[in-house]
C-alpha cells in the first residue's frame, strides 16, 4: 500500500513538475526573445485547451462516460464571466483587474457547474450512445440561444430580448452587453500565460486528488461495473452528477480564460460548436482514457502541430496532421505498439533484460 502511494504520488509530482518546467522554459524564451509573436498569441489558449483535456477526462476517463457537450460548458463559462466583467467594468470602474478577474472566474464556474448539475440529472440516466448526443444536442442549444441573446443592462435594470436589439428599449446602446450574434464587444483583456498555468495547476491539483481519494476510487469502480458498485452501496447517481458538474465547472473555468482573451466574443460554430466537442474528446482519447498528464500533453501538442506546419508545408499541413494524429493513435492504442511499449519501459526500468526481451518477442 505504502509503494501505491509513494507512486501515485510520484506521477503527480513529475504532471505538476512537467507543467512548472514549461512555464519556466516559455519565461526564459519570452526573456530573450527567442519565441516569435505566433507561439506568444497561442500560449493563452494552450493552456485553455489543457483544462479542457484534463476536465472532460473526468467524466470520459475516469467515470466512463462519453459526452460531447463540453463545448457548451466552455460557452456557458465565457459568457457569463465576461457578462459580468463587463458590468463591473461600466458600473465599478475602480474595482482593481485582478479581483474582478478573481470573481469572474467563480462566476464562470459556478454557472456552468450548475447547468451540469440541472443538465446531468435527467442526461446521466442514459449511457453510451444515447448520453453522447443529448450532450451533443445540449451544446447546440446552449450555443444557439446565445445567438438569438440580447442583454442590457442600465440604471433601470437588467433588459432582455430573444429577438433584436431594438426590443430592449434603451437609449444608451453602448449598455447593450450581449448582442445576439455579435456576441460581447470590450471584455477586460484580463487573461495572460500566467494565469493561465496558476489555472491549468488548479485544475490538475482538483482532478489528481479527486481521483486518489475514497470518491475517486467510487467513482472508478461505477465505470468498472456499475451493477456491483451498486451492490456494495456506493450511491452511483450521486457519485455521477458529481464528477459531471465538476468537470463542467472547469470547463466554465477553461470558457473564463479564453473569454478574457479575446476583445469580441462570439458563439460561433469554431468556438463552441460540436467540433470544438469533438476535438477535445481528441485530446482525451489520443492522450489516454483517464491518463491526466497524456490528455494534457496531446493537447498542448494537437494544438501547436497545425501551426508548427503552417510555415512548412503550407499546402499539406492538414494533410500531414492527419497522418499524424492516425499514427499517434495506433501508437497509443494497437495491442502490438502496446506490447512493445511495455517491454521497452520494462527494459528502461532493468526489470527486463535485452535477451530475455527479445526470446519473449519470438
Amino acid at each position: 500500500m505504502k509503494k501505491t502511494m509513494s507512486k501515485t504520488l510520484r506521477s503527480n509530482i513529475i504532471t505538476i513538475g512537467l507543467v512548472v518546467a514549461v512555464f519556466v522554459i516559455v519565461q526564459i524564451l519570452i526573456g530573450t526573445g527567442n519565441i516569435s509573436s505566433l507561439m506568444k498569441g497561442l500560449l493563452v489558449p494552450l493552456c485553455v485547451y489543457a483544462i479542457l483535456a484534463v476536465s472532460l477526462n473526468l467524466t470520459v476517463g475516469i467515470l466512463g462516460e462519453l459526452s460531447l457537450g463540453h463545448a457548451g460548458f466552455m460557452c456557458i463559462g465565457a459568457f457569463s464571466s465576461a457578462f459580468f466583467s463587463k458590468c463591473m467594468k461600466m458600473f465599478l470602474p475602480g474595482m482593481p483587474a485582478g479581483l474582478r478577474f478573481f470573481l469572474a472566474i467563480l462566476v464562470g464556474a459556478a454557472f456552468a457547474g450548475l447547468l451540469g448539475i440541472l443538465i446531468g440529472i435527467p442526461v446521466l440516466r442514459l449511457k453510451g450512445d444515447y448520453l453522447a448526443i443529448v450532450t451533443l444536442a445540449f451544446g447546440e442549444i446552449i450555443k444557439n440561444i446565445i445567438n438569438i441573446l440580447y442583454l442590457g443592462v442600465d440604471e433601470a435594470g437588467v433588459h432582455f430580448s430573444l429577438k433584436s436589439s431594438m426590443d430592449l428599449h434603451m437609449e444608451d446602446s453602448d449598455k447593450i452587453i450581449i448582442n445576439g450574434a455579435m456576441g460581447i464587444t470590450g471584455t477586460p483583456g484580463d487573461s495572460n500565460f500566467t494565469i493561465g498555468i496558476v489555472l491549468l495547476l488548479i485544475t490538475l491539483i482538483i482532478v489528481l486528488n479527486l481521483i486518489h481519494s475514497r470518491d475517486g476510487r467510487a467513482i472508478m469502480s461505477i465505470r468498472d461495473n456499475t451493477i456491483a458498485a451498486e451492490s456494495v452501496g456506493i450511491p452511483v447517481t450521486r457519485y455521477k452528477l458529481m464528477a459531471f458538474s465538476i468537470s463542467a465547472a472547469l470547463a466554465g473555468v477553461a470558457g473564463v480564460l479564453y473569454a478574457h482573451n479575446l476583445s469580441t466574443l462570439t458563439a460561433t460554430p469554431k468556438n463552441f460548436g460540436y467540433n470544438m466537442s469533438i476535438m477535445i474528446l481528441v485530446f482525451v482519447v489520443l492522450g489516454g482514457m483517464g491518463n491526466i498528464r497524456g490528455s494534457m500533453i496531446a493537447a498542448v501538442v494537437l494544438t501547436l502541430l497545425p501551426e508548427l506546419l503552417r510555415g512548412v508545408v503550407s499546402d499539406y499541413r492538414m494533410l500531414i496532421y492527419a497522418i499524424i494524429l492516425i499514427v499517434m493513435m495506433l501508437f497509443n492504442w494497437a495491442p502490438k505498439c502496446i506490447e512493445w511499449r511495455e517491454k521497452t519501459v520494462a527494459m528502461i526500468r532493468g526489470k527486463l533484460s535485452p535477451k530475455s526481451a527479445a526470446k519473449e518477442g519470438e
